[in-house]
């Protein structure tokens, strides 16, 4: 099989971690009247998804010297179904709760490999446009589960959406298990070289975390608080959750078209400069009556386009024998952020007993994205030429 079916399967897989995670967000008003939960305790169950990968990344990257990529992604998709069952069968807060987390334990693992398994296929060939392909089976998922999971849990009840997403999970880590074979460069590769990170390489991957957890933070609050905002003003709950989700559908391929310029043009301080405004402005138009599907059709097709450009700086950070550890930092950044995010927007909302403050708040996620991006840039140009005059 060919490196472009190999991405196709690890796409199809990976959108089980969207359908997850948006189960809570779709059902999160049904959850929220059964068992009486407001909106910060909605959003800290949204941020227990990402809790453990501040914990577990570091020691899931490491446990690639010791176990194929194949088996642990299979594992992770494997937990994260349990996760979605243990919610489904939850009579109290206290059970939703370890439902997530176990979810989000499985989400760590699984969503590791995934970028890794890609990143070692495409490894200096279009690995911009690999990763926008692969980064957007997130929003896919996600686009899926606003849509779907509000119906479900509309027409069926709030248990009936994790249940759709156990099954999902169940099928894509059978799937993983069946036909992923790997290109020759996983764990065998990494065996021989030291697992440490460069001083350089510590550095790189810190601003790529911090960019990429802005960003997907941003996405996050946007997702959350968005149809707040349309709901707000006189739309309803379903209208809401469709115009939001747009977004996500129309940024599939704005992604991917994305990530062919970057790998074919380069200029990506340009394309972030230009995207990150774009998604801040769709973030304060959302405000405006009547603007809810512009800032959504802004929002995807703009400014989320360079998904996959900020995960492709990750392929650029770390040497080929010290990716799945790398990877382990990068996400543990990641999580942390993402972790955050989401309550503290929901603290916010509480606060102000509206949506816009915590909108504000994406956009001011948004805002880190540029700049973390920059000094990456800065720090590898200066650590390339560091090693040209070693040469030379």
């Amino acid at each position: 099989m060919t490196r472009w079916h190999m991405l196709a399967l690890l796409f199809a897989a990976r959108v089980g971690l969207g359908i997850n995670f948006q189960t809570l967000g779709s059902a999160g008003d049904s959850l929220g009247a059964a068992f009486g939960l407001g909106y910060a305790q909605i959003g800290l169950m949204i941020g227990f998804f990402m809790a453990p990968g501040m914990f577990l990344a570091l020691p899931a990257g490491y446990a690639g010297r010791y176990a194929s990529d194949r088996l642990l992604c299979g594992l992770g998709l494997s937990v994260l179904a349990v996760g979605a069952l243990v919610t489904a069968l939850a009579t109290g807060p206290e059970q939703i709760a370890a439902g997530r987390l176990a979810a989000g334990a499985g989400g760590v693992l699984s969503m590791l490999y995934f970028t890794k398994m890609a990143a070692d296929w495409f490894d200096g060939r279009e690995m911009a446009t690999a990763m926008s392909i692969l980064v957007m089976s997130w929003p896919l998922g996600i686009a899926m589960g606003q849509v779907g999971h509000t119906w479900l849990a509309a027409a069926f009840g709030w248990q009936v959406p994790f249940l759709a997403a156990a099954g999902y999970c169940a099928v894509a880590a059978l799937g993983i298990f069946t036909f992923y074979r790997s290109p020759g460069t996983g764990p065998r590769r990494a065996l021989a070289g030291r697992t440490w990170l460069l001083p350089h390489e510590w550095a790189l991957v810190a601003c790529a975390g911090v960019a990429w957890g802005a960003f997907n933070a941003g996405y996050i609050v946007y997702l959350s608080f968005g149809p707040e905002m349309l709901k707000a003003q006189g739309v309803s709950v379903l209208g809401a959750a469709s115009i939001i989700s747009f977004a996500s559908w129309i940024m599939i391929g704005s992604g991917t078209i994305c990530g062919q310029i970057s790998d074919r043009l380069g200029h990506t301080s340009l394309i972030l400069a230009v995207t990150m405004a774009a998604a801040m402005a769709a973030l304060l138009m959302l405000s405006v009556p009547g603007a809810g599907f512009g800032a959504s059709l802004l929002f995807g097709l703009v400014g989320m386009a360079p998904a996959g450009v900020i995960m492709a700086l990750y392929g650029q950070a770390v040497a080929v024998e010290r990716r799945a550890f790398g990877m382990g930092v990068f996400l543990t950044i990641y999580y942390a952020i993402i972790t955050a995010a989401p309550p503290v927007a929901g603290w916010i909302f509480d606060r102000t007993g509206a949506a816009d403050g915590a909108i504000l708040f994406g956009v001011a996620l948004f805002a880190l994205v540029f700049p973390a991006a920059a000094l990456f840039r800065m720090i590898k140009t200066m650590a390339t030429n560091a090693r040209m005059e070693e040469i030379a």
